[in-house]
């Protein structure tokens, strides 16, 4: 597991996505070619072309993880396409429960996140989905909690008998503490499939209800105590270069954040992803034009 970094673009990532931590639930993929243990060093983010100009070379990929075993739900998996230049932030739900075979053998991304961390589960999903993940993010409570006051909370219908809630489907406020009380909430009805695309749908929300000018000014403070509460392998020239296009997208975009849910079939206590779903997101979302 990657140490911190003291240096990185995490909040950026983060208010670029998510928070991505609402991370809690996850959807996830099925998974053809497992890396093994120890993920392989990746090369920096590529270099926008021009300085101060946002170009496609700002995109990235980035898996985000919130991990709070006091509540005594499985980590909650979140991968985070951030496209500046379109204004555009792709949150895809990755159940961790998911499975899928692998040179012949099954496995799944919580036994790759239980034997290599949040490195290893990157390597899971490329395999899975086949795209390149650039970096991850691990949250741990009190980093989750805190992106979410960055953000100012959310406003989100609750339907979920869980206490302190009103479990009618009606709009409430929810602070960080209810937030992480919502999506790592185990009694969903439909399992840890719906824990999943609520805890993404949470994160989109969030992000498209934040006021972006106020996040753009703060950018720089925010990163810097967010940086130094994560487990991550960004590093701190991701966020010098890629900074300014971030920062444009939050106080120049509108609604920019969208949520999918992967398809697939629940099998007795685990989900296996549909082949085919993620042809169409990457067509649209993950190739990049020159």
């Amino acid at each position: 597991m990657a140490k911190k970094k003291s240096g990185s673009i995490a909040v950026p990532f983060l208010l670029t996505i998510f928070i991505g931590l609402i991370i809690v639930g996850g959807a996830a993929a099925i998974l053809y070619n497992y890396l093994g243990f120890g993920k392989k060093e990746k090369p920096p983010l590529p270099v926008p072309r021009t300085s101060g100009q946002v170009t496609y070379a700002d995109n990235h990929t980035v898996l985000l993880v919130l991990d709070v075993p006091e509540t005594k739900a499985p980590p909650t998996f979140v991968l985070m396409r951030s496209i500046p230049i379109k204004k555009e932030i792709i949150l895809i739900s990755i159940p961790s429960n998911s499975i899928a075979l692998v040179d012949g053998a099954q496995q799944s991304i919580i036994d790759n996140y239980n034997s290599g961390g949040a490195a290893s589960s990157a390597e899971f999903i490329e395999k899975v989905f086949d795209v390149e993940v650039d970096r991850y993010m691990k949250f741990d409570s009190a980093a989750f909690r805190k992106i979410c006051d960055i953000f100012g909370g959310v406003t989100y219908p609750v339907n979920a008998d869980i206490a302190g809630f009103k479990n009618d489907g009606s709009q409430q406020d929810l602070n960080s503490e209810q937030i992480e009380t919502f999506v790592t909430y185990m009694m969903f009805s439909g399992g840890e499939y719906e824990r999943s695309l609520t805890a993404t749908d949470v994160l989109k929300t969030m992000i498209n209800q934040a006021d972006g000018k106020r996040i753009a000014d703060g950018f720089d403070n925010s990163f810097n105590t967010i940086i130094n509460m994560v487990d991550s392998d960004i590093k701190a020239v991701d966020y010098k270069n890629h900074k300014v296009a971030i920062k444009n997208m939050f106080e120049n975009g509108r609604s920019m954040a969208v949520a999918f849910s992967v398809d697939g079939t629940t099998a007795g206590d685990n989900f296996i992803p549909s082949a085919s779903f993620f042809e169409g997101i990457k067509e649209k979302y993950f190739k990049d034009q020159k």
